[in-house]
């Protein structure tokens, strides 16, 4: 609550909705939250029986406007409580169905309650910290000399594989599908903008029930022109690092509510600890894991990597097969690419995919051939390369996995105010 501008014993009105209730014999003692906090606000029955009574009647997630004298109180949160003079309006709400100390778990009841859920001091607290991460991202780009762009939601080709394709209905065509990734239009942006980024939801259909996978996810993607692995590699660690930063500054509090350690988020910084495909899978087979090059690395396998960094890692050259087709060969290495992910630490795992793209034409025909797809399809993506075209590379950052970690939760869906996966759609 903001409301302390004045000093001490001002006449104050505050409007909120009651937290929690307690009556202790002629005094009733409400908690009173609104976005910017909580304050106790005190009804004496010896001084107004009728609003001592009225107070009495209220229910938790009641609406007030509340006016009184605002005094010091070492005992109360945050160290001042306000006397309550005038109850100006309210709105009894029905008894609330959830219990605000519930644990963040995977609970459906939650879940189906999620309307309600969000008001909730963890919930709040965790987007808070969503909305800054948010900002974040924002402000590194622009402080870069990157441009925001803008890519459509519908489109006529996959990006990441068609197996994982939402096909929708698009007046009488059947070839249209939810958008998995604005890259391929962030691409043909360089050759005027030359380093652009968007902040926009993708659409992945993976039938995963795993804590960290959504069928919608917001996506921060970039591209830039003349840039290489390296260039992708040193960019995605400093907007990390930036993002942490921001949080730290200024979400101590809601790290706090959320229990998360923040002594680990500041001892984060870069540059990251970086480990090749060839060296992981060796490291891994060392700790007993059934694996073998060429295999493609699930959670359970980026759990171990990253349990062994007290730093997020950047994971790279990974074979050709278990990268995108548009991803470009290492040059003297042909059987892996010049691609990269980044795994947050504590087991949260891939947070960040990028790397650098095929710029010859013939080179990009051939790759989609061999990965069993129609060149036709891809059609205006590479006619990019016939015109001017030069070497270039760039990321996505799976926002949502970011403040699950950056939160410490223990699943994604409570990293989004009303999240969408496999099985929910509502509310």
């Amino acid at each position: 609550m903001e409301i302390f501008k004045e000093g001490e014993e001002s006449y104050v009105t505050i409007k909120g909705w009651i937290y929690r209730k307690r009556i202790l014999k002629s005094k009733v003692f409400l908690m009173v939250r609104d976005s910017t906090g909580i304050i106790q606000v005190v009804f004496d029955k010896e001084l107004d029986s009728e609003l001592f009574n009225v107070a009495s009647n209220l229910n938790i997630e009641s609406a007030v406007v509340i006016s009184g004298i605002i005094k010091k109180e070492p005992r109360a949160p945050g160290g001042f409580e306000i006397h309550a003079q005038n109850l100006e309006w309210y709105y009894v709400g029905y008894p609330f169905p959830i219990n605000e100390d519930a644990a963040l778990t995977d609970s459906e009841y939650l879940l189906d309650l999620r309307h309600l859920w969000i008001r909730s001091r963890k919930m709040t607290a965790i987007l808070k910290i969503r909305h800054t991460i948010f900002e974040a991202i924002h402000e590194y780009f622009r402080n870069h000399g990157y441009y925001e762009v803008q890519a459509p939601i519908f489109v006529s080709a996959a990006v990441e594989g068609g197996a994982t394709l939402f096909q929708v209905k698009y007046f009488d065509r059947d070839d249209v599908y939810l958008t998995q990734s604005a890259q391929f239009y962030l691409e043909s942006l360089i050759y005027s903008l030359e380093k652009v980024y968007t902040v926009a939801p993708s659409f992945r259909a993976e039938p995963s029930r795993t804590r960290r996978h959504l069928t919608e996810f917001w996506h921060a993607e970039a591209e830039i022109a003349w840039a290489h692995l390296e260039d992708i590699m040193r960019t995605c660690e400093e907007l990390l690092h930036y993002i942490i930063k921001k949080v730290l500054n200024e979400r101590l509090e809601e790290l706090s509510i959320l229990k998360r350690n923040v002594e680990f988020l500041e001892n984060i910084k870069p540059p990251f600890p970086r480990i090749t495909y060839d060296d992981a899978i060796k490291l891994l087979q060392s700790k007993g894991l059934n694996v073998k090059w060429g295999d493609d690395l699930g959670a359970d396998e980026e759990r171990i990597l990253t349990q062994q960094f007290d730093q997020p890692i950047h994971l790279y050259l990974f074979p050709e097969h278990v990268k995108a087709f548009y991803h470009k060969n290492h040059p003297e290495k042909r059987e892996v690419t010049l691609s990269v992910d980044m795994l947050a630490p504590e087991g949260y795992g891939e947070i960040i995919g990028g790397g650098e793209r095929i710029e010859n034409e013939e080179e990009l025909i051939d790759k989609i051939k061999k990965f069993g797809l129609n060149p036709e399809d891809y059609q205006w993506y590479i006619d990019l390369r016939k015109y001017g075209s030069i070497p270039h590379a760039g990321f996505g950052l799976g926002i949502d996995r970011v403040v699950m970690w950056i939160c410490g939760l223990d699943h994604i869906r409570d990293a989004v105010p009303f999240p969408r996966d496999i099985r929910r759609v509502k509310p």
